[in-house]
């Protein structure tokens, strides 16, 4: 459990650091989708839906653009949402990297390294 508090604290606390950042990716994905949406001619809900869909590699296919300069603004979108994802992986990997740094007991971990060194 408190391996699990730790996480999440740490796990927030890098969010919070990172949120000017994950909020200008995000920010630059709506718009660029809405742009998107505008030469396409779709609502707004659905240009927003597309342009996460598109952002987080999901790609359904449901909705998708036929111009040619929405589909270059689409590669756009999905290398800025490689981006946002990659911040996220990032921040959980150091965090749970942290987290077992400050709740695993030494020798636990002392132990662990000698039966891996055995074999």
């Amino acid at each position: 459990m408190e391996f699990s508090l730790t996480f999440m604290q740490l796990f927030f606390w890098g969010v919070y650091l990172a949120s000017p950042l994950l909020l200008m990716l995000g920010t630059l994905i709506v718009l660029v989708g809405q742009v998107v949406g505008r030469i396409e001619g779709w609502g707004r809900f659905d240009a927003l839906y597309w342009s996460f869909i598109t952002a987080l590699t999901v790609g359904y296919g449901d909705i998708r653009p036929m111009r040619r300069v929405s589909r270059v603004l689409a590669v756009i979108i999905a290398f800025l949402g490689i981006m946002l994802t990659g911040i996220f992986v990032a921040i959980t990997v150091a965090t749970a990297q942290s987290a077992f740094n400050t709740s695993i007991d030494p020798e636990v971990l002392r132990m662990i390294q000698e039966r891996f060194n055995s074999h």
